[in-house]
């Protein structure tokens, strides 16, 4: 088959839904299949190798003037061509930093509209470069909300689009009102017009078949897979052992690290729950039953996010735990490998209710132990890997109870990062997530 993957973009970011989009067009590939990878609004950032198309479709700054001004909407294409240039398109994103959502009300409805919005002239060049050089069997689409591109590639190329869906419930709920009620309307209006949906998870499925206004069967549930390529525990490293002593990334070679480990991987930023670990680390940390321990976080840091990552800091050097604490920037592939493989224990505990939790099966892939919300995905990835134990939402206490358990019970930590690992490695993995895509792509 000839397929075209539609992944937007997030600038300079690390996004899960862009990382999903590059392993699942690798995969299919290995199975054989022409899977062409198409950026929109920027490049893709990657931590494996880039197989996305050099070109740009929908560039960000195309985008955002023809948002702004009737003029580019009738500049010829060539003039555009100039402002899709990647290295222009990633200079651009570093400029402004990560997308506000209340700031992007009337770009997302008129975007949703498609053929109807002030960027046809980018659908137009869309579906002239995928009639060229493309000539899809099938369109997929790597989040719903760009699904206002779809109706026009049906008509005029006359193929099956579907769209996965990636969490866009949260950046909808923050746009200011009307453009929130006006973009739902409107999406729920192109997803219905959609072949087929697919969700990671049941979880996922159930809560977007209702906020979509759309019936349950019309959503495919795949599971996420990774590529599992040097994911495997550091060799003599057992995980929630608490008297390990292990050597640590970063610090000077041969230097040892005894304290028990508990690490944090996700972007920083408040909706993944960091301020809630580290108020939970604050209650260990003041357990005489405990040993010594430390925290450690990795992911991508916004600018507008770093005085929220200033305050935790801050808060900890308040309590004496400054020295504890290390903020281990976003790490490449190999970093991030390393960096899991240093952790006792993982915990992501979103104050939201997670579409996917990628950075989890990629603990758990490792070996390591995972402490979660019970809300969201995160239940039914402990239900099926049995990797770890769960919490109550939004409760510093309880996480750190259940933090406890495992830092006291080596065993059972050591069975559930040993019971994630296998479930990961035998159920989570690109290769199976490529298969199931294509047996859906050819029932479509």
């Amino acid at each position: 088959m000839n397929i075209a993957l539609l992944t937007a973009g997030a600038g300079g970011m690390y996004c899960g839904s862009c990382l999903q989009g590059n392993t699942l067009a690798a995969a299919l590939r290995r199975a054989g299949e022409n899977a062409a990878l198409v950026p929109l609004y920027t490049p893709l950032r990657t931590d494996e190798h880039d197989v996305s198309a050099a070109r740009v479709a929908f560039g960000g700054i195309n985008v955002f003037l023809q948002q702004r001004s009737a003029l580019f909407r009738h500049t010829p294409w060539f003039v555009d061509r100039l402002l899709d240039r990647p290295a222009l398109l990633r200079w651009a994103a570093r400029r402004g930093g990560r997308t506000r959502p209340e700031r992007l009300g009337e770009l997302t409805v008129s975007m949703l509209r498609g053929e109807e919005g002030r960027q046809r002239k980018e659908l137009d060049k869309l579906i002239a470069w995928l009639a060229d050089d493309v000539r899809p069997d099938v369109v997929h689409l790597n989040n719903v909300l760009l699904a206002g591109v779809a109706r026009e590639i049906k008509r005029r190329l006359r193929v099956p689009v579907l769209s996965t869906l990636s969490g866009e419930d949260i950046f909808l709920e923050k746009l200011p009102p009307p453009h929130r009620d006006e973009a739902l309307a409107v999406l729920r209006q192109r997803a219905a017009e959609l072949d087929a949906l697919v969700a990671l998870n049941d979880y996922f499925a159930r809560f977007m078949a209702e906020y979509l206004a759309l019936p349950r069967e019309r959503i495919c549930v795949i599971p996420p897979g990774l590529n599992l390529e040097g994911f495997r525990r550091a060799p003599g490293v057992s995980p929630g052992m608490t008297d390990a002593a292990e050597t640590i990334p970063g610090l000077t070679p041969g230097a040892r690290q005894p304290r028990t480990t508990i690490g944090f991987f996700a972007r920083v930023c408040p909706e993944k729950g960091l301020h809630l670990l580290a108020e939970a680390f604050k209650l260990l940390c003041g357990d005489a039953e405990l040993p010594p321990l430390r925290l450690r976080a990795a992911g991508y840091l916004d600018e507008v996010e770093r005085p929220y990552l200033d305050g935790i800091q801050s808060h900890l050097a308040e309590c004496g735990l400054a020295e504890w604490f290390e903020y281990a920037g976003a790490p490449a592939r190999a970093g991030k490998i390393a960096f899991l493989q240093s952790l006792d224990v993982l915990s992501v505990p979103t104050v939201y209710a997670e579409s996917k939790g990628l950075p989890v099966l990629e603990g758990w892939a490792t070996g390591v132990p995972a402490v979660l919300p019970a809300h969201g995905a995160f239940p039914e990835l402990i239900a099926d890997t049995g990797g770890g134990l769960l919490c109550e939402p939004h409760d510093p206490a309880a996480l750190a109870a259940a933090l406890k358990r495992l830092i006291l019970d080596p065993q059972l930590a050591e069975a559930c990062g040993r019971r994630g690992q296998e479930a990961v490695h035998q159920r989570y993995t690109a290769d199976a997530m490529a298969q199931r895509t294509a047996e859906l792509y050819r029932t479509l």
